[in-house]
């Protein structure tokens, strides 16, 4: 009907693919699948952290990289890997990638030392970056009706979200009935089983012509590897410690020459036009801002509860199913409303109930019963499933059928990247808040001076949950365990505030953003 124009923040329909595949609801399952399987990776080790740190002697700054390793390279490489994609073909690739995961996924489950584990973690993060946007490419073009390809989308967004809100459900129970390898080794039946689906139904869309960009690929793992590390060893080793200042440094220079280069260059990794208007740029900045809160609320929310709750793996696990549950029953509605109503609302009431619960889980301590808590994991669970899924369905629709695999690939990199600098940003800010309050616990105490600093040194390397002997706290061993609790938990409450205030602030950006692309049409 003329007349009246569409909202603003509404996707738009594209002129689809031709030649769909014979087989698209197996084609969707195995795109699903292996969605799934990356996605929970990112987090199903949180829940085995403490078995895992216990028998390879890692401390908290090794933990972190046990998770840093995956995203970080996933985060870096998932840009190139889409235009691997339109160069090998999309079903070569994703075939590729799913192998390299599971890969990755065996090497990991037989570590037995930090450097293997990190090294494992990286080529499951590298495979994930290969077959995800790959898989995005393919179900645009199994699905030539542009509402079913839109709901094939929120139904690969779903299983994405899903597998973040599972993995530390499913890490639990594994690690405590099997070891903490079995949540590596999982993804080898289950990969195979993908695998043989996918060699018989995925359809074959031609290659496109491709420019690679070397120099642009280079500059985002240096600066984005630099950051990260010094993120992480900042709190450990101090701010002033040479290599985390060179670490940085290095982020910086590398991450300004990313911006000039591509800015020169004809094809580059981050294309600029993928944000033409204020309904994009509002699902990037939500992708990249609510990882940062849920990526390292979630990850130091399942050490308080084993570690200052004494949950067992399996128990901090089921924690989570609430949440898990609410994205399953969260998801096809966003993906429905999407459709129907543009991004604004989903966008606005996931932020929304994020941020309410990322700052309701910072009021409860030590004593914290789940019946006091519990409701909010439903209410971060429904966050998720609004913010996610609408994310993917309109970048994906509004760019160019052959740019599909490159759009995926940005919501794809937003998200991880954000995971990635929420877990080192919210590590830093706990860390440095738990030094601060050890200290001051232990020498109020009338603990000496440099029985406080090894304290606080200990606390930091080991965790809060360690029996610290007395040649740390003068002979005090329980009062200093107590102390590192309680000194922990105050670095939780503030991490998770400063979660929730950038989802709050992100809310705000995402309101002026669609609001202004409102007014202008």
């Amino acid at each position: 009907m003329p007349g009246r124009p569409a909202p603003a923040d509404r996707w738009e329909f594209v002129t689809a693919d031709p030649g769909p595949a014979r087989h698209p609801r197996l084609v969707l399952a195995v795109v699903s699948t292996a969605v799934f399987m990356a996605m929970l990776d990112n987090l199903a080790v949180t829940n085995a952290l403490p078995a895992l740190g216990e028998e390879l002697g890692l401390g908290i700054s090794g933990l972190q990289w046990a998770m840093a390793a995956y995203t970080l390279v996933l985060a870096a490489t998932l840009l190139s890997a889409g235009s691997l994609g339109d160069l090998l073909g999309q079903r070569r690739a994703f075939l590729a990638g799913l192998l390299g995961f599971m890969a990755g996924s065996a090497l990991s489950s037989v570590a037995t030392a930090q450097a293997p584990l990190v090294a494992g973690r990286a080529v499951q993060g590298l495979g994930a970056a290969v077959l995800l946007p790959a898989g995005a490419a393919l179900l645009r073009h199994a699905h030539p009706d542009a509402t079913a390809r839109a709901r094939a989308l929120g139904v690969r967004g779903a299983a994405g979200g899903l597998g973040i809100a599972l993995g530390p459900a499913v890490g639990g129970p594994l690690t405590e009935a099997l070891g903490w390898r079995s949540v590596m080794w999982i993804n080898l039946p289950v990969g195979a089983a993908a695998l043989l689906v996918a060699l018989r139904v995925l359809p074959r869309p031609p290659a496109a012509p491709v420019r690679w960009d070397p120099a642009g690929q280079v500059l985002a793992v240096t600066g984005l590897g630099s950051l990260v590390y010094g993120l992480v060893q900042g709190p450990v080793d101090g701010w002033s410690a040479p290599c985390v200042t060179a670490a940085l440094a290095v982020a910086a220079v590398a991450l300004c020459a990313f911006a000039v280069v591509e800015a020169r260059v004809s094809r580059p990794l981050l294309d600029p036009s993928l944000f033409h208007d204020g309904a994009s740029r509002a699902v990037a900045v939500s992708c990249f801002s609510s990882s940062v809160g849920l990526f390292g609320g979630t990850f130091f929310l399942s050490l308080f509860l084993q570690d200052v709750l004494a949950w067992s793996a399996a128990g901090a696990g089921a924690v989570f199913l609430s949440a898990s549950a609410f994205i399953v029953l969260t998801s096809p509605a966003a993906a429905a409303l999407t459709i129907r109503r543009g991004v604004r609302t989903p966008l606005v009431l996931g932020l929304g109930l994020d941020a309410l619960a990322l700052l309701g889980l910072s009021c409860y301590g030590r004593h914290a019963a789940y019946a006091s808590y519990g409701w909010l994991l439903p209410v971060l669970g429904t966050g998720i499933g609004l913010l996610f899924v609408p994310a993917v369905i309109t970048l994906v629709e509004r760019a160019p059928a052959d740019r599909a695999g490159t759009a995926s690939a940005v919501v794809d990199t937003l998200r991880e990247v954000g995971g990635v600098v929420g877990v080192a940003v919210l590590g830093a800010v706990l860390t440095a808040r738990m030094r601060v309050t050890l200290l001051d616990r232990a020498t109020d105490a009338g603990l000496p001076q440099d029985a406080a600093d090894r304290l606080v040194r200990a606390v930091v390397a080991d965790g809060p949950a360690q029996k610290f002997g007395g040649h740390h706290a003068g002979g005090e061993a329980s009062q200093a365990t107590l102390w590192a609790q309680d000194s922990f938990i105050d670095g939780l409450h503030l991490a998770l505030r400063c979660g929730a205030l950038a989802l709050t602030c992100t809310l705000i950006v995402v309101l002026v953003l669609l609001s202004a692309c409102w007014k202008s049409r």
